[in-house]
């Protein structure tokens, strides 16, 4: 899994980075007031994981997608 963004342009998503050929993608679109509740521990963890990505500390999308499906 890649993550990456863009903008529409004439109709048209514009990628900031290229993806291979054939590439299946989701689109989700930010709306221009979209907010979201988190509770204490919710917020703590985003903090944590913000922080260890600023320390290089990351994992693929696949593991992130094995621990959150463990948690439910």
């Amino acid at each position: 899994m890649q993550i990456t963004s863009g903008r529409v342009v004439d109709g048209r998503v514009v990628l900031e980075s290229e993806l291979p050929e054939g590439t299946e993608v989701t689109v989700l679109a930010r709306g221009s007031e979209e907010t979201f509740e988190a509770d204490a521990e919710l917020e703590a963890a985003l903090l944590e994981s913000m922080v260890q990505g600023e320390r290089g500390q990351r994992i693929s999308a696949e593991e992130l997608l094995r621990e959150m499906r463990s948690r439910e």
